[in-house]
């Protein structure tokens, strides 16, 4: 890595950690530097990225179950039993729409996605297999969670 990258990964940590959003990095990492990066090529140099708190982005969780606007921060996977608990990231992975996490109310929790064709995907599921039920709950909160009613 060459000092310039090196410096262009400060800068952008020091950005990021500011709370700018990647296309603003990007259009003052291109005018600081002299350089012409696309949001691709910030967005990969921003995963590149050690000690950045990635999910200080996300928005604070809110619980379903019919207590509408209720904020929850879950102290524990405990804390989230018997409820289903939806978070969108901030930072979308790369070949999503949409992404986050998912608690449900059994406890096991997930990520999910949405492709560009709109699909919902869930994967890297911890615990037990969701039930119709959950799986409901979580369309409906996500659904919250997107501005649907």
């Amino acid at each position: 890595m060459s000092d310039k990258d090196l410096e262009i990964k400060r800068f952008m940590a020091a950005k990021i950690e500011d709370g700018e959003s990647l296309s603003e990095v990007q259009k003052l990492v291109n005018e600081k530097f002299n350089t012409t990066y696309t949001f691709m090529d910030i967005r990969i140099l921003a995963s590149e990225l050690e000690n950045i708190d990635w999910g200080s982005f996300d928005p604070k969780p809110t619980i379903d179950a019919g207590k509408e606007s209720e904020e929850v921060l879950p102290e524990s996977p405990a804390a989230t039993v018997g409820q289903t608990v939806v978070e969108v990231s901030k930072l979308v992975r790369p070949g999503t729409a949409l992404s986050g996490t998912v608690t449900f109310r059994s406890g096991a929790s997930a990520e999910w996605y949405v492709d560009s064709y709109g699909r919902l995907g869930i994967e890297n599921l911890r615990g037990e297999q969701p039930s119709e039920e959950d799986v409901r709950d979580f369309q409906i909160e996500l659904q919250k969670q997107l501005g649907g009613k």
